[in-house]
């Protein structure tokens, strides 16, 4: 809704957008391309276009790993060249382009954070999806009873264990990490994760430990567009933004989101 969209910016003048919104599952991204053109880029543009005509100074843009598709090298930096594996990658490294254009041609400071997997909870705020797909949410469903199950997709990866294996980062570290940009001068793109990687099958008993249930899990066949490791550095947040994890330990992170879904 552009009309109520440019309303609601140009009342209330806000000096900076954060822009959360999107769609963004992997899998579906591969059947169905333009849900996450349409709505990650032409939509996104359309609030960017928005902020523009409000006098918004600063856009915080919340981007991805994905956009990365399969690294050449491990911990991932910023230098590292984009090459998105699947369309849900392709549309945030889109609106990242567009937003460096847009600081070019009309001044509009952003920084894109390219979250690794967000996972956790604080007191007040954990996942709680209409359809489940984060791994940690979904294992911890088997644990409390509200699940048969959990699925493993892909056996067979190039890793110690033949699954995928990632980089946690904790919700409220990612939160504090969007507070420290908002000061001027501080621009650019920054990876947000702990530089840590964890297998699906480690998930799995990090949170057998963590709930004292043995958690049954399916093996299924790999999901299109999943790279097999990714692991970020986040030196240049730590250097440039002060910003420092307070949840670097996946113990910590699983146990705060069992509390909160139990």
């Amino acid at each position: 809704d552009e009309p109520r969209l440019a309303q609601a910016l140009g009342e209330s003048k806000p000096e900076a957008v954060l822009h959360f919104a999107a769609n963004a599952l992997v899998g579906e991204s591969m059947a169905n391309p333009g849900k996450y053109f349409r709505n990650n880029v032409a939509n996104g543009l359309k609030l960017l276009d928005a902020a523009v005509a409000a006098g918004v100074k600063k856009f915080i843009f919340s981007s991805t790993c994905a956009v990365y598709g399969v690294p050449s090298r491990m911990p991932m930096t910023e230098e590292l060249a984009p090459h998105p594996v699947n369309p849900y990658g392709e549309s945030k490294l889109m609106f990242e382009k567009m937003l460096q254009w847009y600081q070019r041609i009309h001044g509009l400071e952003f920084v894109a954070f390219r979250y690794f997997n967000a996972a956790g909870a604080s007191e007040r705020f954990g996942e709680h999806h209409r359809v489940e797909t984060h791994l940690i949410p979904n294992v911890l469903r088997v644990a409390l009873g509200q699940a048969p199950h959990c699925e493993i997709f892909g056996t067979d990866y190039p890793t110690p264990d033949g699954t995928c294996v990632r980089d946690y980062i904790h919700i409220v570290d990612l939160a504090r990490a969007h507070i420290l940009a908002m000061e001027p001068g501080r621009h650019g793109f920054f990876n947000l994760g702990n530089g840590e990687g964890y297998s699906v099958r480690e998930i799995i008993q990090m949170c057998e430990r963590i709930t004292g249930q043995s958690i049954k899990a399916i093996e299924q066949l790999r999901r299109h567009g999943d790279p097999p490791k990714l692991l970020a550095s986040a030196e240049k947040a730590k250097k440039v933004l002060g910003w420092k994890p307070e949840y670097p330990k996946l113990e910590d992170i699983v146990a705060s989101a069992w509390r909160w879904h139990n």
